[in-house]
């Protein structure tokens, strides 16, 4: 498809789980470089709208991923913002999202061009019936929702690379009813529910008090997933998701983009922007403190990382090629690195210790560069007794989440988003915009001047 132009004017746009950190960079572009959309309706996690709106200013447009915008409108951004955006307190977990302004409904239910459900719980380790309510339950809601839409163009659902498994040459292929990551087995849905609820039943007729039943819950979730075959709970529920969209879609058109593991902002809106420890970065982090100078995992593996702005990018691109097609197929989308720009973590070892080497950031310890010892990724890692008894169970259990990771041997094919580059490809306005090209990635310059400084001015200082 020939694309010249991105517009989405006079289009509504409903965002799940907008303070969650790839909706927040998705709002800040589309607004930037999409100020004509007719309204953003953006659901929070919130009891009353005036609370959803306290939260959108405070969690969204208060953040510093804004200040280009805010240096654009000046005195102007709060008029601009309250006339683009409504506040939705809501929950995915609940039909309707628990909303019980009825002429609100009815308005998004007319006015709704497209859905971009990203709320999700990430934690790799939720207890299971959060992360069932929120990311399997969630998306039947978002699903129910989006059928009931009269407008609907299109609904894009934001999973994860990892749902699919390791395998050589991962493809871009669904997941049908019931499948397993083992299989000779089946997975029935309603049973998984069903044992969810039979559990909690069980634990409060015994009494047990929250921080138990929310240990005994995480357990739980991770002996289900590894039953069914997948590594941790978040993979299984979002796997249960992605069956649930795609068999209740009907003639919907259905985008699933599975990004790999997302760190910081490549280039927009500024290079660098990133919120929280996310993934890898939690290594990167300690090693920056002094805290770790080795971790779980094999020189050898591939890492697929993926700038946070390229994964939006591959979205906001996907969305127009499919408002336009009027095709009621679903495609899936694999946004990574692994195939088109690969890093090893032994490469990632040489540019920490550069990093560090060239910049320490303990400087008031009285350390020097080249006192950093060069980080290590060990097959084989449990030196967990050097550690202070009260930090040795938080690292043992962050050793086995990331350790499938850290040890992942698949590649993730990208042809679907190789079309999307295509369709792009020689428009230099909107190859510039809109860059989603692994390629363009020179991951030591990247990682030592916007990623690791990023890092820790928005992560690791205290307030940023």
């Amino acid at each position: 498809m020939d694309i010249s132009d991105v517009q989405f004017t006079r289009k509504t746009i409903l965002v799940t789980g907008a303070t969650g950190f790839l909706a927040k960079i998705f709002v800040e572009k589309i607004l930037r470089v999409q100020p004509n959309i007719k309204r953003l309706y953006l659901v929070v996690r919130a009891s009353n709208p005036h609370v959803a709106l306290q939260r959108l200013h405070s969690e969204i447009f208060g953040k510093k991923l804004f200040k280009i915008q805010k240096e654009k409108w000046s005195e102007k951004f709060s008029t601009f913002l309250s006339e683009k955006v409504v506040a939705v307190a809501g929950d995915v977990s609940l039909h309707n999202f628990g909303i019980k302004d009825q002429i609100l409904i009815e308005e998004m239910l007319e006015e709704i061009d497209i859905i971009v459900h990203s709320a999700a719980t990430t934690r790799l380790d939720e207890r299971y019936d959060v992360a069932m309510a929120t990311n399997t339950v969630g998306a039947y809601n978002v699903m129910n929702f989006a059928k009931m839409c009269s407008r609907i163009e299109v609904l894009l659902y934001v999973s994860t690379a990892y749902v699919s498994g390791e395998a050589e040459l991962i493809l871009e292929e669904g997941f049908h009813m019931g499948q397993t990551l083992k299989s000779p087995l089946k997975l029935d849905i309603n049973l998984e529910k069903k044992l969810i609820e039979e559990k909690l039943s069980e634990l409060k007729a015994q009494n047990v008090n929250e921080r138990t039943i929310t240990s005994i819950m995480k357990e739980f979730g991770t002996i289900r997933a590894h039953f069914h075959g997948w590594s941790n709970t978040y993979t299984f529920t979002k796997s249960m998701g992605e069956m649930l969209v795609t068999n209740m879609k009907g003639n919907l058109p259905l985008i699933i983009t599975r990004p790999t593991m997302m760190i910081g902002t490549h280039s927009q809106p500024f290079p660098g922007w990133i919120e929280g420890v996310r993934t890898i970065d939690f290594v990167f982090v300690e090693y920056f403190k002094g805290a770790l100078t080795s971790f779980v995992g094999h020189p050898k593996t591939t890492i697929d990382l993926i700038p946070a702005d390229m994964v939006i990018n591959s979205m906001i691109i996907a969305l127009l090629v499919h408002s336009k097609s009027n095709s009621s197929n679903s495609l899936i989308y694999h946004i990574g690195t692994s195939l088109g720009n690969p890093i090893k973590l032994s490469d990632i070892q040489d540019i920490m210790h550069c990093y560090m080497t060239k910049e320490p950031w303990l400087k008031n310890s009285g350390k020097s560069g080249a006192f950093y010892e060069k980080f290590t990724f060990n097959p084989s890692y449990t030196e967990v007794h050097e550690f202070p008894q009260n930090k040795r169970s938080r690292l043992k259990r962050i050793i086995n989440i990331y350790r499938p990771y850290l040890h992942f041997s698949g590649i993730f094919d990208d042809k679907n988003t190789e079309k999307l580059r295509m369709a792009i490809k020689g428009v230099g306005s909107v190859e510039r915009k809109f860059n989603l090209d692994p390629k363009s990635i020179d991951w030591k310059d990247y990682l030592m001047n916007v990623h690791f400084p990023g890092l820790i001015k928005y992560s690791m200082q205290p307030k940023m």
